[in-house]
């Protein structure tokens, strides 16, 4: 039996892709997880073959805590299972070490697909992302999102940042130092020509970083 994580901060989303597995043959759902942190602790105690991680979280998030689990046990695959459609988070994510990359639309025979290919050792992308990042590398005067500038950590911590965090608390949770934090915002306000957080958020809805209704 192929052995699996569900990590997502939305009770009901676990819920609906725990049973979207059960019909899946050859997979069982060993545990969940609600944060990046604790999809972290989950993975040392119930060692999964293959974690399903959200990208928005409390704490670390998605990024960070693929890049660690990737880091320390490199023989867990994962696969992120997000509502964002666009083409900054498939390369972000995949350049952190995730395995596949699929929407939160996705039925029980794509997941299956999707945990059929990673467990064979390659890389499995949703269709629709994959024609859109194709179109959009085919595209080279077509202006793309200002979030596609930012490294990986840029990108995490704006994250962090428009979803409340204060710098003291991202660093704290990234373990690295204020003044680090402070240098990332710096570069990141200089990319997206924002000059504080409240444009940064601003910058982060329009480009749809961020859902709307979590800044209400």
């Amino acid at each position: 039996m192929i052995r699996v994580l569900v990590v997502d901060d939305h009770h009901l989303i676990r819920m609906g892709l725990c049973g979207l597995l059960e019909s899946v043959p050859g997979v069982t759902v060993v545990s969940q997880a609600a944060s990046g942190e604790e999809a972290l602790e989950k993975v040392r105690a119930d060692s999964p073959d293959i974690v399903l991680m959200d990208i928005r979280m409390p704490g670390m998030g998605g990024i960070e805590a693929t890049k660690r689990i990737v880091f320390s046990h490199g023989s867990v695959r994962v696969i992120v299972v997000t509502a964002f459609n666009d083409d900054v988070y498939p390369n972000k994510l995949l350049k952190a070490g995730a395995a596949g990359y699929i929407t939160k639309n996705a039925d029980s025979s794509e997941i299956a697909q999707a945990i059929s290919v990673v467990m064979a050792g390659e890389v499995y992308v949703s269709p629709s992302i994959a024609q859109m990042m194709v179109v959009s590398g085919l595209r080279p005067g077509q202006e793309s999102s200002p979030l596609a500038q930012l490294s990986e950590r840029e990108l995490q911590i704006a994250q962090m940042i428009t979803s409340g965090h204060r710098a003291a608390e991202v660093a704290g949770i990234l373990s690295i130092s204020p003044k680090t934090i402070n240098t990332h915002k710096y570069r990141i306000y200089e990319k997206l020509g924002v000059t504080n957080d409240v444009e940064l958020t601003l910058a982060a809805v329009k480009y749809g970083l961020i859902d709307p209704s979590e800044i209400l």
